[in-house]
């Protein structure tokens, strides 16, 4: 039986030969590292690996930057494909210049992202497995048990540790403003560490509409703040009150740029 890993190096290699891509972005294992290349018909594909999970959208945005008219193939996760989808609405990317080959993700590794889609609409590896709602992880569920009072107190420890690195920002797909307003006195004074709760909160109210939790701001954090526990709570309620999930449609707008009387509330 194939395994994964050897799928998709055949289906990188038949990409590759019918010569209707230049490249194709993956994961490349070299001298004991693994990182982000971009592999063409020279290259060994053995060296071509899965793991470890590694967001690829805004490593495609910067490679069709630097070659405005080419095209490119990506390995690509549904988080990844989420993300691009949502970075082609904030005009980022430009999907028609894209080939994704689609790679399912596993359940444990579903449990491990509390990912509610862990698959791309267009399975080329892997097999479709259940998603894991919010509600249905531990840590959330322990913290829902909790009056509102008890809830901020936690979350105002978690937010204590911040050392104001913007990691979250910078690795974060969505996060796309050249100014960023976590950088303007007003609403965050600078030289201190931790940063005040509006700081998280900012952030968190910025992306809730584009969020497509993908993990990597809460895997980028030095600090272990559970950021994506927060942003699956957020998109538990985006999708109760308007129906919506980011990454799905890049025709699809947004509740929170909208009406109400385009997008209603839903009936609670």
């Amino acid at each position: 039986m194939n395994t994964p890993e050897v799928e998709i190096r055949e289906r990188v290699r038949q990409l590759l030969d019918d010569d209707r891509l230049p490249g194709v972005l993956g994961l490349r294992a070299e001298h004991g590292h693994v990182g982000p290349h971009v592999f063409n018909s020279a290259d060994d594909l053995t060296a071509l690996v899965l793991e470890p999970r590694y967001g690829m959208a805004l490593v495609c945005q910067a490679i069709l930057d630097g070659s405005p008219k080419g095209r490119l193939g990506v390995v690509a996760r549904g988080c990844d494909e989420r993300a691009l989808i949502e970075m082609a609405k904030l005009g980022q990317v430009d999907l028609a210049r894209l080939v994704l080959i689609g790679l399912a993700c596993s359940e444990q590794q579903a449990r491990e992202c509390m990912c509610t889609r862990p698959y791309p609409r267009r399975i080329d590896v892997g097999e479709k497995v259940a998603g894991v709602a919010p509600g249905d992880d531990a840590r959330v569920q322990q913290l829902l048990a909790q009056d509102v009072q008890a809830r901020l107190a936690f979350w105002q420890s978690e937010f204590n540790r911040c050392i104001k690195c913007y990691g979250c920002r910078n690795v974060c797909p969505v996060c796309i403003c050249d100014a960023c307003v976590l950088e303007e006195m007003c609403w965050v004074e600078r030289g201190k560490i931790p940063p005040e709760l509006p700081f998280h909160l900012i952030r968190a109210y910025h992306i809730a509409d584009k969020c497509i939790l993908c993990g990597a701001c809460e895997s980028a954090c030095p600090v272990d703040i559970p950021l994506t526990t927060l942003y699956a709570l957020s998109q538990a309620r985006l999708k109760e009150l308007f129906d919506y999930e980011p990454g799905l449609d890049v025709t699809q707008k947004s509740p929170l740029t909208t009406t109400l009387e385009e997008t209603p509330l839903h009936e609670l």
